[in-house]
């Protein structure tokens, strides 16, 4: 019975990463509360498998809920018998589970020898929880290049947590989710043991973590910069067979040219800059005659904008061969012959790649081989890639699942050793129609928001099928265009400038504070055992 309810609270827990089908509003609830069952059973037990089985099954049920858009994109697309894509999921979950087994295992060995009915030491049973599990999701977002893909903080995007985002990130956030999750668990077993003393220390607790939130949210961590534009943003909705098809190749690009082409509602405020949607040219750069670029080039000029495209990049420098997924800054003034060798304009070569999309990890030649996906073996880009200026703004992009990886965004929003103005907006191109539309586009708008609240920064994201949005610096959807349909979206935006805490210190902060709660975790039990030997 436990291990079903287990299983029902983990299919729960994956409904609170999007607003479908649940309401935004009630995300954070079914976050904590669903959560609180694993931490439930971890507190009520001192046997140290149960509770890392516990939180394994918990957190394989909410994978393989919340993910389950991977089998579309092997199965539909790629071609891998549906068995075969099933299997691959469970296995990814069981996989991404490990470091959920891991913080109940180090919760329930660090919290066995603790006095749970004395205040402060019951408190520390919730708090170990927390600090447990913020760095499993720590080391599941860079080991094996990292999938932090339904971190615990997005579900609080709408609640009063996401107010510690501009301080310590989303991992900051994850914590403060965890330790709820772990007050709500103990706040039920005080009730069930008729200790309403530590109960009542348990929810002031819990509403205190509010009250600071609250109070937190009402900083304001930037100041508008420069002024304010037009952008519009691309959304194709270019069908997957079709978009790598080369003999729809010009069809798919002259549907999305004539969408980027059409005239302005108001007159007076043209877009200066147009952002197409991931690799909206399909193959290399190089692979396209001069002609198409000089019409790209002549489509810049006609509508007196910027354009941002996304296109993978053939270069050769110093004589080898580099191939990456790039994104190209566009105007009247560009060379065709500098587009034509990818080389001496605006260009930014995603840094962090896909695994099997972008490049073959070590031992998966033989999984990569079995699907009938388009992939490559790009080059990553460098570190410290200059911003796109455009009217006294600067804009930085991330491409695809770039954005997953917030810590990675922080050096473009940083003065740079030039002198170089941080940027001052942030904008993602993305391309999920490998994923049909289904709950991963949601899910990565969510991940987008809390971008912009850990940064200050607002976020533009032009897709292929969807969600193309604009987030402000606070991280509110201003605007959005339907998923999977063909349109375009005209915003105005306001760049802004100033650094937040989490801006200048990254992930270090909430990191050494939940190893500093493991290592005071290990001290206390080290020394309540010795106490047991000296008074045995």
């Amino acid at each position: 019975m436990v291990w079903l309810l287990l299983i029902a609270a983990g299919a729960i827990h994956a409904l609170s990463f999007s607003p479908d089908p649940l309401p935004g509003w009630t995300l954070p609830y079914i976050q904590v509360l669903s959560m609180a069952v694993p931490a439930f059973i971890v507190f009520s037990t001192k046997h140290i498998k149960r509770a890392a089985l516990a939180t394994f099954v918990f957190s394989t049920s909410s994978f393989c809920v919340g993910v389950y858009w991977l089998y579309i994109s092997m199965n539909h697309f790629g071609g891998l018998a549906a068995p075969l894509a099933a299997l691959a999921v469970l296995l990814f979950a069981l996989y991404l589970s490990l470091y959920a087994a891991l913080a109940g295992a180090c919760t329930a060995w660090l919290g066995r020898d603790l006095n749970v009915m004395r205040v402060p030491q019951a408190l520390g049973r919730p708090l170990l929880w927390a600090c447990a599990w913020t760095l499993g999701e720590w080391l599941r977002g860079f080991i094996f290049t990292g999938f932090p893909w339904n971190n615990i903080g997005y579900a609080h995007t709408n609640s009063l947590l996401s107010a510690w985002a501009p301080v310590a990130g989303v991992y900051g956030v994850a914590f403060l989710a965890a330790l709820a999750s772990g007050l709500v668990a103990c706040i039920v077993y005080y009730v069930k043991h008729n200790r309403s003393g530590i109960m009542a220390a348990m929810a002031s607790a819990l509403l205190g973590m509010f009250i600071v939130s609250f109070a937190l949210s009402r900083i304001t961590w930037f100041d508008n910069h420069g002024p304010v534009m037009t952008v519009r943003l691309v959304q194709g909705n270019i069908a997957q067979q079709m978009k790598f098809d080369p003999a729809q190749l010009m069809s798919s690009l002259q549907t999305q040219f004539a969408l980027a082409t059409r005239p302005a509602i108001d007159a007076q405020r043209t877009p200066s800059v147009i952002i197409f949607p991931e690799t909206i040219l399909p193959t290399f750069q190089d692979r396209m005659a001069p002609e198409f670029w000089q019409s790209v080039v002549d489509l810049a000029d006609q509508m007196k904008a910027t354009l941002f495209m996304g296109t993978p990049l053939h270069t050769v420098p110093d004589g080898q061969d580099r191939y990456t997924n790039s994104v190209l800054a566009i105007d009247s003034d560009t060379s065709v012959s500098a587009l034509m060798q990818g080389r001496q304009l605006p260009v930014y070569d995603k840094q962090h790649l896909v695994p099997f999309g972008e490049f073959v990890p070590l031992g998966f030649r033989w999984f990569v081989d079995a699907l009938n996906i388009p992939l490559g073996d790009f080059d990553r880009g460098g570190q410290g890639q200059e911003s796109f200026a455009v009217n006294n703004q600067r804009f930085a992009p991330n491409i695809c699942y770039e954005d997953v990886f917030g810590e990675e965004l922080l050096p473009s929003l940083r003065t740079q050793a030039d002198g170089t103005p941080g940027a001052s907006v942030l904008f993602n191109v993305s391309n999920l129609g490998w994923f049909g539309n289904t709950w991963a586009l949601k899910q990565h708008l969510q991940i987008s928001r809390m971008r912009s609240m850990e940064t200050a920064r607002p976020m533009l994201r032009a897709t292929n099928t969807g969600s193309t949005a604009v987030i402000d610096a606070e991280g509110r959807v201003l605007s959005q265009l339907p998923t999977a349909t063909a349109g375009i979206l005209d915003v105005q935006i306001q760049g802004t400038q100033g650094l937040t805490l989490y801006t200048r210190v990254g992930n270090g902060l909430i990191i050494v504070i939940s190893l500093l709660g493991l290592i005071v975790g290990f001290i206390q039990k080290r020394r309540t055992r010795a106490a047991g030997s000296g008074t045995s």
